[in-house]
């Protein structure tokens, strides 16, 4: 069995459009409690989920937050900006 994608599992929108994520930074001025707060705040993810995604940045110095379209991916980049996180967006390597 082989991994390769054909051309009836996605289409051109789509593989143009979707790999897109967010990518949080560590950095060394917000408190870890603070960016636990953004993260639930801004996507709505659970106080655990938020956690682990704090610890990723902390301990790993990166963690992705979302995946999407190129303009959601800026439009949550510009928002972490807003609370004072340093976020990035990229094209997600997995395709």
């Amino acid at each position: 069995m082989t991994d390769t994608i054909t051309h009836a599992e996605f289409s051109i929108d789509q593989l143009l459009d979707k790999p897109w994520i967010t990518i949080v930074w560590d950095d060394p001025v917000n408190l870890m409690s603070y960016v636990t707060y953004v993260f639930i705040k801004l996507f709505n993810f659970s106080p655990e989920k938020a956690h682990e995604l704090m610890m990723a940045v902390h301990n790993e110095g990166r963690a992705v937050v979302s995946s999407g379209t190129r303009e959601e991916m800026e439009r949550d980049v510009q928002r972490l900006h807003e609370h004072g996180l340093w976020a990035t967006l990229q094209r997600d390597d997995k395709f």
